[in-house]
């Protein structure tokens, strides 16, 4: 019997062991192609022999390139939300944005090929993900800064712009995946995303700290 060729759109629901596993092939295959190639520069051709798998074979789980895409980001995006969602109002304010910031950190560790995935979605202006970034992103984004700026008010965090401080968490943390490449020559090869976590605490616990 052959394989459901809606099977993509339903995010893998009622699939077989074999259509599951494929699917996972082609995802994992489209996240290291698109990583690294960007949108525009990565095919369907790319796809398949990262996957190990026929071109055909892509196409009967998605209906193209565009598809795979769009599935990967809207993972991604609930995996990019986590780690700000998880900041508690009623904890102490220093230690729970240190700890997103250590979060963030340990997500550019696990997450390399993801983080430069959004980021060179962000970089063609968001197209596919637009309606994400407004939705899910901004209503929490906004909620944080209101909860930092209370924080700022009560005399609980040294007084900064909420918005430009989680602007320069993303930007710093998110540093050690999206630059990954400089980063590795300038360190001579070696990974300084641990050294970066023990600086970045220094950092921001300075900026913080009443």
């Amino acid at each position: 019997m052959k394989d459901d060729p809606d099977s993509g759109k339903n995010q893998g629901k009622g699939l077989s062991r074999i259509q599951q596993r494929n699917r996972k092939l082609i995802l994992d295959a489209a996240l290291e192609v698109f990583a690294s190639e960007g949108y525009r520069g990565a095919t369907l051709d790319q796809i398949a022999a990262q996957a190990g798998l026929s071109k055909p074979n892509i196409l009967y789980y998605f209906s193209g390139k565009e598809e795979i895409h769009v599935t990967l980001l809207n993972r991604l995006m609930e995996t990019w939300l986590d780690p700000l969602r998880q900041v508690d109002p009623q904890g102490e304010p220093l230690e729970e944005l240190l700890a997103y910031i250590h979060r963030k950190v340990r997500m550019s560790k696990q997450f390399p090929r993801e983080s430069r995935l959004f980021a060179n979605e962000v970089l063609q202006g968001a197209p596919r993900m637009k309606p994400h970034l407004k939705s899910g992103l901004k209503p929490l984004f906004d909620d944080t800064c209101a909860l930092i700026q209370g924080w700022m008010d009560a005399g609980k965090l040294a007084a900064c712009d909420p918005q430009h401080l989680i602007f320069s968490i993303w930007a710093t943390t998110q540093h050690y995946a999206d630059f990954d490449a400089q980063v590795k020559v300038l360190t001579g090869g070696k990974s300084a995303i641990n050294g970066g976590e023990d600086y970045l605490d220094t950092l921001f616990r300075k900026l913080l700290t009443p």
